[in-house]
């Protein structure tokens, strides 16, 4: 019976290192709520119903108070207990600064920024009472350097990281824990719906495994540590060496990687 099993949530769910996160879950006896801003949610669902649990699609728009509240209503409505959750949703969004379009910008930091705090207020406000839950919310490794060519992404990156850390010393004695984890460059369509063609990142032959991504992530957050780096050894040395690094030095390698025209 469905309702035997815990329930998850993940933002984002339909495609990339978020469907990764959602089939980890299945794997281990979850059903899952997802949500998706396009029709791919849909067949993103039926995909983790094929590994024996229930899943719940939800399309919307992250990007709006709206968007983000209909889904949490869609999971409230199922009348479960949500026991884990991945805030997960984000988008890129590579070139200069000086000729990105505001209104891009603006939707990056909506869906990156207020949508995370968002779902997490609907979230943390659930799982408290019940003494219990899991809460995973995906950075990036970008969080710990400076990203020029994607200005706003990566200060967007930093914020979740900081708001995972701080709310998760809120929440100690809760019962509710929370991890972050933040990958390196992923194997997923991320790079490309941001723009960056044409940079480095527009290769994925180098890229971290997303599934692999997804395992250290759910591993972490089963484990109840604070903090994960998704990736290989390599990813994992870059964000010990981005703590003692100059911050002009990151900022200058950064930019060799993700200038237009890079590749």
């Amino acid at each position: 019976m469905s309702d035997s099993r815990p329930l998850a949530l993940v933002t984002g769910g339909s495609s990339g290192i978020g469907f990764e996160l959602a089939t980890q879950f299945a794997q281990h006896g979850y059903d899952v709520a997802i949500s998706g801003q396009s029709e791919r949610v849909y067949a993103s669902a039926d995909a983790l119903r094929g590994l024996g649990v229930e899943a719940y699609p939800h399309r919307a728009d992250a990007a709006t108070y709206d968007g983000v509240e209909s889904f949490w209503t869609f999971v409230a409505d199922l009348g479960r207990p949500v026991e884990a959750t991945a805030l997960n949703v984000g988008i890129g969004l590579g070139g200069a600064f000086v000729d990105n379009d505001l209104d891009d910008e603006l939707r990056l930091i909506a869906i990156n920024v207020a949508g995370t705090v968002h779902m997490a207020k609907r979230v943390v406000q659930h799982m408290v009472p019940n003494r219990r839950g899991k809460i995973l919310i995906v950075s990036s490794v970008s969080a710990t350097t400076p990203t020029p060519y994607e200005t706003v992404y990566g200060p967007s990156k930093a914020f979740g990281f900081s708001f995972a850390e701080s709310l998760r010393e809120e929440l100690r004695d809760s019962g509710v824990s929370v991890t972050a984890l933040l990958p390196g460059a992923t194997d997923s369509d991320f790079h490309a719906n941001a723009g960056m063609g044409d940079t480095k990142f527009g290769d994925n032959s180098w890229k971290n495994d997303k599934s692999v991504v997804a395992q250290q992530g759910y591993d972490a957050l089963i484990s109840g540590v604070d903090h994960v780096v998704g990736g290989d050894d390599a990813t994992k040395q870059e964000a010990v060496d981005n703590r003692t690094t100059p911050e002009p030095e990151k900022a200058a390698k950064m930019a060799e990687q993700a200038k237009p025209g890079s590749r």
